[in-house]
């Protein structure tokens, strides 16, 4: 009878979806989109507003003064501060991926652009607990330039390895499956990481970043099937495709990423403002009878604090 009684306990328990908001991101303009935060008040602003309403992480991009993309690690301090400050306890993700103007840009030969190494390693210098781990090359096209992502596994080696260093665990940022099996999983097995592995499929860039793949539910599969033992996924789909690949994404077990990043409308022509697209989202978890993670489950389920390592200065004590 006991053993009974504990099945149906196990059986009526709902599924944990951690819900990540990307507010600002290192490509959209206020121009685009007037509720876009790009000041450290506004971010910290918009950030507690989504915690509020469910998220349970923050993927957080910095800007300068004239919004153009940084990743000035006092510029990060300021938002990191203004959040905890705020008495909000959502998991802090710094991006070491940058952005695509501002100070993440510099000329190459023949025209074109790269997006500057020193200035994306500096993301993981502001006491974040998680920080973006982009162990990818890629071609961009953004704004008429073409502009180049060179990341060589020397590169992300050492962003893993100075994750690992600094404690912060890592969101492995990934745009096809090459990028899975080859980049992410040869540092996973080096050690860079222990389990679980906590996975960002970013779909839908396809016609901006050369070698990402279109949402589709079929590719999004297929993604999936490729993931390490012992990974747990989101799912960034941008543009048009966010809401149906955040469906999509907690149907097959994974989590959802919502926020003016990823996509600045709340549907055909009408511009989306951070909150309502965390609110979105909670309510469609809650239609699937599924539940939303609070910060400190989703810090249980993605294995922070990490085994090894300092505790970052923004992890709750």
């Amino acid at each position: 009878m006991k053993e009974d009684t504990q099945e149906i306990r196990s059986m009526s328990s709902k599924r944990k979806v951690i819900v990540t908001i990307a507010p600002t991101g290192g490509m959209a303009h206020k121009s685009q989109n007037p509720h876009l935060p790009t000041q450290p008040d506004e971010i910290a602003a918009d950030v507690l507003r989504c915690w509020n309403a469910g998220a349970s992480v923050a993927a957080i991009h910095a800007r300068r003064p004239d919004d153009g993309a940084t990743c000035d690690a006092d510029v990060y301090r300021d938002i990191n501060s203004r959040i905890r400050n705020a008495g909000c306890d959502i998991v802090i993700n710094n991006s070491t991926g940058g952005g695509v103007h501002g100070d993440m840009v510099k000329p190459l030969a023949g025209d074109r652009w790269e997006i500057a190494w020193e200035e994306r390693i500096k993301g993981m210098d502001a006491g974040a607990e998680m920080c973006t781990l982009d162990a990818t090359t890629l071609n961009l096209s953004f704004e008429g330039k073409q502009i180049l992502m060179d990341t060589p596994i020397t590169r992300g080696r050492e962003l893993a390895a100075g994750m690992k260093a600094r404690g912060i665990k890592p969101e492995w940022e990934v745009f096809s499956p090459t990028h899975i099996l080859q980049d992410t999983t040869t540092l996973i097995e080096e050690g860079h990481d222990d389990e679980p592995y906590f996975i960002n499929l970013v779909m839908n860039v396809h016609r901006n970043f050369q070698n990402a793949m279109p949402y589709s539910p079929r590719f999004l599969q297929m993604m999936v099937d490729t993931l390490p033992k012992g990974s747990i996924f989101g799912v960034s789909g941008i543009g048009t495709s966010q809401l149906e690949a955040n469906v999509a994404a907690l149907l097959l077990g994974g989590h959802a990423r919502v926020g003016l990043e990823d996509n600045l409308y709340f549907r055909h022509g009408e511009l989306a403002t951070n909150v309502q697209l965390t609110e979105r989202i909670v309510r469609v978890i809650h239609e699937l009878d599924m539940e939303v993670a609070t910060p400190a489950e989703a810090r249980q389920m993605m294995g922070l604090p990490r085994r090894s390592g300092p505790r970052p200065e923004f992890a709750p004590r």
